[in-house]
């Protein structure tokens, strides 16, 4: 049976804790619903084959290529974004040490880097050089090379282990 390709259907999505309904056509990309229809532009549009990490989010904490995953694909998951990171005005500590380490220079991958390295984080708090490495693998960066990125995400560490260490010397 052929599909109407013309036909919108009804989604809902939890984007940044806030649920949402959409009415988009089945072939759109979690991406061009993130940036037209909610328009959070810090999602970068890229490659467009899933190859470069400019626009990864994360959908139930894992990071995903929003270019080549549907949007549909999508619903009854929890996608944050980048700009779901900052709270109440405070930047995301990641952010900051993007900021502290120059960790980019012309920021188009930045988001994707930040959120790469959040998943990352977020199931292991303690990586190793090697391990930060590798979890960005799948991030293209063409303008300053790794190592500024590498001691943005190992400076995080650093102050996760030394608030775990303030807290229980108190």
């Amino acid at each position: 049976m052929r599909e109407h390709r013309g036909v919108k259907r009804r989604v809902l999505l939890m984007v940044n804790g806030e649920k949402h309904e959409v009415f988009i056509k089945p072939n759109c990309t979690l991406l061009e619903v993130l940036r037209k229809e909610f328009k959070l532009t810090g999602t970068k549009k890229a490659c467009g084959i899933g190859a470069c990490g400019a626009c990864t989010v994360l959908v139930n904490g894992k990071p995903v290529n929003s270019c080549i995953t549907l949007a549909v694909e999508a619903e009854g998951y929890e996608i944050l974004t980048i700009e779901g990171l900052t709270k109440e005005g405070t930047l995301h500590p990641l952010q900051k040490a993007f900021i502290e380490h120059h960790a980019f220079q012309c920021g188009f991958c930045t988001p994707g880097m930040i959120m790469t390295a959040k998943a990352l984080l977020d199931r292991n708090p303690e990586p190793t050089e090697d391990e930060i490495k590798s979890a960005i693998s799948g991030n293209l960066c063409r303008c300053t090379g790794y190592m500024n990125i590498i001691k943005a995400i190992s400076s995080t560490v650093d102050e996760t282990i030394r608030g775990k260490t303030n807290k229980t010397d108190e």
